[in-house]
């Protein structure tokens, strides 16, 4: 069962990410030792996508450095 769009927000919240904002369904989360934004889309209640599962994961693994 794959999380869901809510899920994966609180994790990059509780990391240290902060929405910068997005057009529609978009969201960018910027991190200082992030290199590049997260973008999340779709709506909160949606199952997330692999790939945005993996690109969260990345992030918060390159957020810790």
């Amino acid at each position: 069962m794959p999380p869901k769009i809510k899920d994966l927000i609180a994790e990059l919240e509780g990391a240290g990410f902060v929405n910068r904002g997005g057009k529609g369904s978009h969201r960018n989360f910027v991190h200082s030792n992030a290199k590049k934004p997260v973008t999340i889309s779709g709506k909160l209640g949606d199952d997330a996508k692999l790939y945005q599962v993996r690109a969260v994961r990345l992030a918060l693994e390159e957020s810790k450095k």
